[in-house]
């Protein structure tokens, strides 16, 4: 998508060299693709970053020589670009320039128990490998200017797909054939990508919070959860909206206040999200309203999660989670209740924090 800010891509690397020491390495093996994405730019799907304290080694190999050097060009990243023509090439080359290193982080998140053994029998037999957890990941908690801004613009497609087709609801569509036309219809209005499979659970299907779509149709009185997101040059939106078929004049009594109590769940949330704050806290403030009203316990999964390059990442908005909130976080806020034989209702929308609240990147009408 053109007209997007550029971001500094540049500027991660040196950002990560100053996590090395405390890490207790000297330098640093990323194997993870979007980590490399992250502090590179390249978008193909083989690729090794060698990051060492005054030098960055990018290997890949032959299929991806073009695209490597065009991408790390294009972002401003200054390392060499190592092509190995077969696995056992690329072990050489990796090997010879980790030579001398005494202490080698590799992402322990990201290696297998094979992997590993590999690397310390074949790869770097001369160093002592360090199990390092989130050094990439850590930096890209808190979000650019340019990389909300794609985000957003993902937000955007998925409130524009959305508004298009909702209106086929009425025709009494399957889930499926309604899925489809609103995947569709997101890469009509410019998305890359679908964030995830899009979850249409319409009726009773609404009570199992990751339904695949169905061959049910959808009909007058059915509460449809609507859960689909965007991809926009590798970053995701996530929004979920609950339509009522018919319009609320054909709910029940309990549908009616499965939304009226979620709406104001999501939306105590929401308020709740500040630089500062708990994830823990917020959590409990979309808690405390549905088990006020007596559904506690059919709400079933944590509050939200974080969104970027990874649909779900740090922090995660959850009971069982304790992060803090900074200016630039991006996540989720997504409160529901799930009744078998009623449906289910969730309301999410994606967020920015900033010092005083926040910032909603996904607007679609809850209404």
């Amino acid at each position: 998508m053109t007209g997007l800010p550029a971001m500094d891509v540049a500027a991660r690397v040196d950002r990560l060299r100053g996590s090395l020491d405390e890490a207790g390495c000297a330098a640093l093996l990323v194997t993870h693709l979007t980590n490399i994405r992250y502090l590179t730019g390249f978008t193909g799907s083989a690729a090794m970053l060698l990051v060492r304290a005054g030098a960055l080694t990018f290997v890949t190999d032959g299929r991806y020589e073009e695209q490597a050097a065009g991408q790390l060009t294009a972002a401003g990243v200054d390392a060499e670009v190592v092509i190995g023509r077969s696995a056992e090439l690329q072990r050489q080359s990796v090997s010879r320039l980790a030579a001398g290193i005494a202490r080698l982080g590799l992402e322990a998140e990201h290696v297998t128990w094979a992997e590993q053994r590999r690397y310390a029998d074949d790869w770097f037999p001369g160093a002592t490998l360090v199990p390092s957890t989130g050094l990439v990941e850590g930096l890209r908690l808190v979000k650019d200017a340019g990389e909300v801004a794609r985000i957003e613009a993902a937000c955007a497609i998925a409130d524009g797909a959305l508004a298009t087709v909702a209106p086929m609801l009425d025709d009494g569509p399957t889930e499926a054939a309604f899925a489809l036309e609103l995947d569709t219809e997101m890469r009509r209005q410019g998305a890359d990508d679908l964030s995830f499979e899009t979850i249409v659970a319409a009726g009773p299907n609404g009570s199992r919070p990751h339904h695949s779509p169905s061959d049910r149709r959808i009909g007058r009185g059915d509460l449809v959860v609507i859960d689909f997101g965007a991809l926009v040059d590798g970053y995701h939106s996530d929004m979920t909206r609950t339509l009522a078929v018919g319009g609320p004049g054909a709910l029940d009594e309990t549908q009616t206040r499965m939304v009226d109590v979620v709406r104001a769940s999501q939306a105590a949330g929401v308020a709740a999200v500040r630089a500062g704050a708990s994830t823990r806290d917020v959590d409990a403030a979309c808690r405390e309203v549905i088990t006020e009203a007596g559904w506690g316990e059919a709400f079933v999964h944590g509050t939200g999660h974080g969104v970027g390059l990874d649909i779900h990442e740090e922090p995660r908005v959850s009971w069982a989670a304790d992060a803090t909130l900074e200016a630039g976080h991006v996540v989720t806020v997504e409160p529901g209740v799930y009744l078998p034989g009623h449906g289910g209702v969730r309301i999410e929308d994606t967020v920015v924090v900033t010092e005083s609240g926040c910032r909603t990147l996904t607007r679609a009408p809850k209404s």
